[in-house]
């Protein structure tokens, strides 16, 4: 089959560290183009890849068959708008929209131009995540108690990119790295009964949240998620705790820091923590009592554009459905009422 040609909308980290690199290394796909409005960067790193001048032109040209809205926060549903309207396939970056309203908007409209749409939770493909989901998975934890994840950085200074400090919505952490935290909950557990959440502001000068504490309700257990950027020293990204016995892993996926370093996602060790970041679990095993590291499981966003070339050509399931990033949003709304009313919403 022909390779997908593939577009992206802007080239700025986003597309230069977490697309193009997968994009261009998987023979399923062409990196044919890029909107840049007067810069010509992907050009230095991709030089036959086209640059438009607008999206209009890019959505115009007939050889693209799939978009990457990779695009601020507040921009994601005018964009992904469209591109399903100009009858391309698409991914959009997390989070998905900035309201649950304009999601059920593009998922509808979606289906009505017969698009596929799929949201790029990439972390669901983290060495560390994939570890914890094993191990739950095969139940050597025994009944969830507890949960604790956290997305902890100590980066106290502003950004300097304007949308990333604009208080409008859609910015802030708990949409930038809550999305991550989130979505991976849900992937774990499900939609949670209830929620509460304590969201702030900590840094000089910032009119956007960069802190937060969110706790999901399930009947049989609590989970909860946190993220400050004032952490200099952080704590394990995963705690898990369960009738059985506890585990505890490193948030060390090491892809994020390997494509900033310009390596190319396509060897056999992409991916592979160190054997120093292996997670501790303690727990019971036929009758004793055991504690031990677990090695990681290996990360590899290519997974998920290698389900993108699937559903696209073979008509698989997405990867990521829309639906599925929309419910993050649904608990991001849910998590901003809670904060604002100091009460636990009911979903």
């Amino acid at each position: 089959m022909q390779p997908i040609n593939t577009a992206l909308c802007s080239y700025g980290m986003s597309g230069h560290v977490f697309h193009a690199p997968f994009i261009s290394v998987n023979p399923q796909f062409n990196l044919y183009g890029v909107f840049e409005r007067t810069k010509n960067e992907a050009q230095k790193h991709y030089p036959s890849i086209k640059t438009f001048r607008s999206l209009d032109d890019m959505l115009a040209d007939e050889n693209i068959e799939l978009v990457i809205v990779n695009t601020p926060n507040v921009t994601h549903f005018d964009f992904s708008k469209r591109v399903i309207n100009a009858g391309k396939h698409l991914v959009i970056e997390k989070p998905f929209t900035t309201t649950v309203a304009e999601a059920e908007t593009l998922i509808q409209l979606a289906k009505d131009k017969n698009v596929v749409i799929s949201v790029y939770h990439n972390r669901r493909y983290d060495s560390d995540f994939k570890t914890v989901q094993k191990v739950l998975n095969e139940g050597l934890l025994g009944d969830i108690v507890e949960a604790e994840f956290h997305y902890d950085r100590f980066d106290p200074v502003l950004s300097y990119k304007a949308h990333k400090e604009t208080p409008t919505e859609g910015v802030g952490s708990l949409y930038d790295l809550g999305s991550h935290l989130i979505d991976q909950a849900l992937v774990l557990f499900g939609l949670p009964k209830a929620i509460y959440a304590d969201l702030d502001s900590y840094r000089p000068n910032s009119k956007v949240g960069d802190y937060f504490d969110v706790k999901l309700f399930y009947p049989s257990h609590r989970v909860i998620l946190k993220s400050s950027y004032y952490v200099r020293e952080p704590l394990p990204g995963n705690i898990l705790h369960g009738t059985k016995g506890s585990f505890i892993k490193t948030k060390a996926d090491i892809q994020e820091k390997e494509l900033q370093a310009g390596k190319k996602p396509n060897t056999e060790s992409w991916g592979t923590e160190p054997d120093t970041e292996k997670g501790l679990l303690h727990t019971e095993k036929n009758g004793k009592i055991v504690k031990e590291h677990i090695p990681s499981l290996q990360g590899n966003y290519m997974t998920y554009y290698e389900g993108i070339y699937e559903t696209i050509r073979n008509k698989k399931p997405v990867p990521v459905s829309a639906e599925a990033g929309m419910l993050v949003i649904k608990v991001i709304e849910a998590s901003i009422k809670s904060n604002k009313e100091r009460k636990v919403i009911n979903l």
